[in-house]
């Protein structure tokens, strides 16, 4: 009875590792965007708040930029949402472009959209 028991705790206990162990492979941290602040201001073409992180699609200058948010609790707790912003809107974007000049890729730490700023990532907000 009590192998059982120890078993079943072992079995519990690595499927909570993997559960916590997988997202944290997807999770690209901060490593592959560029160390400088940049600005990216274009029409939202769509919205997404939810697992991994929220994003939005970006069209600057007839390209599509792939811009990445927090996950979705530390973006929502910003104010930010999907009614914030709709397809069509001018946003502007603050914060660090992909290192790869290929990508069209963006991490934001801070979307303006009309008179509202969201600091998604408020602590990485660069010097005023």
């Amino acid at each position: 009875m009590q192998r059982s028991a120890a078993i079943k705790a072992a079995i519990t206990g690595m499927l909570f590792a993997v559960t916590v162990a997988v997202p944290a492979l997807a999770h690209h941290g901060w490593s592959w965007a560029e160390e400088e602040f940049s600005e990216l201001t274009g029409t939202v073409r769509s919205v997404f708040v939810g697992n991994p992180h929220a994003r939005i699609e970006l069209e600057v200058d007839g390209e599509v930029w792939t811009v990445e948010l927090a996950p979705p609790a530390a973006t929502e707790r910003a104010g930010f949402t999907e009614e914030a912003v709709a397809s069509g809107d001018e946003a502007t974007v603050v914060g660090h472009r992909s290192r790869d000049a290929n990508e069209r890729t963006f991490k934001a730490v801070r979307v303006i959209v009309g008179d509202e700023s969201y600091d998604v990532y408020p602590r990485r907000l660069p010097p005023a």
